[in-house]
């Protein structure tokens, strides 16, 4: 006769529970970001549209269509803008979900790093819808927004949404624990937007400035992204999708060891 006692009926499983969480907490997320302003919507598109407005006119101005080899300038930009603005905000959204969802953490079945996971899918999926948005505006104003490979550009992109969930993760406890942390971070979003060659071909800098530029995992994503959208591109020197992510699971793994190391002391936050 087997007496080990078995789960009461109709008790969920812990993925069930941490799927309704999640769900809750996803529709939570979007209400908020899209609901929360009349001009929710509007100004997620119109913002990136005025964004890439100002840089082709700056770029224009200096001429800088005639850098890049391979590639029409104005869909070379976009592709590279949107592409760090993925990482940035997967960086930006998850380094204040702890703080923002602090009241949720009075749930046991709420922990910190559900919120930084919810934010960065959410975000994700915005920032692919505008992108699609780009795609087809640009298809109908005649640029060459149609990519060569499909498959290519759909690989990075999912790529840079890692790895903007990998500083996510990071930053989310770094930046609860050191506030100070999170004001670095934000300084450093503009200079790491010129350095990862999101306006500028780093093609044109020197060789030894290269290699150290190209420690930055972002370049390997962004030019990547490019390759999809125009075969014939050059890619930066040294591009690799095999450092990005080896970069970008080291950044993921050591996020989560950070929220399982510091789970208590976020709570107390």
């Amino acid at each position: 006769m087997n007496n080990t006692p078995s789960a009461p009926k109709g008790a969920r499983t812990p993925w069930q529970v941490t799927r309704s969480v999640w769900y809750a907490m996803f529709v939570r997320e979007a209400l908020s970001r899209t609901m929360g302003d009349r001009m929710g919507w509007f100004w997620m598109v119109f913002e990136p549209v005025a964004f890439v407005g100002i840089m082709i006119g700056v770029r224009s101005f200096i001429r800088g269509d005639r850098l890049v080899v391979n590639a029409e300038f104005i869909p070379w930009l976009i592709a590279g803008l949107l592409g760090f603005a993925l990482v940035r905000e997967g960086m930006m959204r998850g380094m204040g979900a702890v703080e923002a969802n602090k009241s949720l953490f009075a749930y046991r079945q709420v922990q910190p790093v559900d919120p930084v996971l919810v934010r960065n899918f959410l975000e994700g999926a915005l920032r692919s819808f505008v992108f699609l948005i780009f795609i087809g505006g640009g298809l109908m104003l005649g640029l060459d927004m149609y990519p060569d490979n499909a498959l290519r550009v759909l690989a990075a992109w999912l790529s840079l949404w890692s790895l903007g969930l990998g500083l996510g993760l990071v930053t989310s406890v770094a930046a609860t624990l050191v506030p100070e942390i999170g004001k670095v971070v934000r300084m450093l979003s503009l200079p790491l937007l010129i350095l990862s060659g999101v306006i500028m071909p780093l093609n044109s800098l020197p060789h030894w400035l290269l290699e150290y530029l190209m420690l930055n995992p972002i370049p390997h994503g962004l030019e990547t992204l490019r390759l999809g959208f125009f075969e014939n591109y050059k890619v930066v020197h040294g591009t690799s999708m095999l450092y990005f992510w080896l970069f970008t699971l080291t950044l993921i793994s050591v996020g989560l060891v950070m929220h399982l190391r510091f789970v208590d002391r976020l709570k107390a936050k």
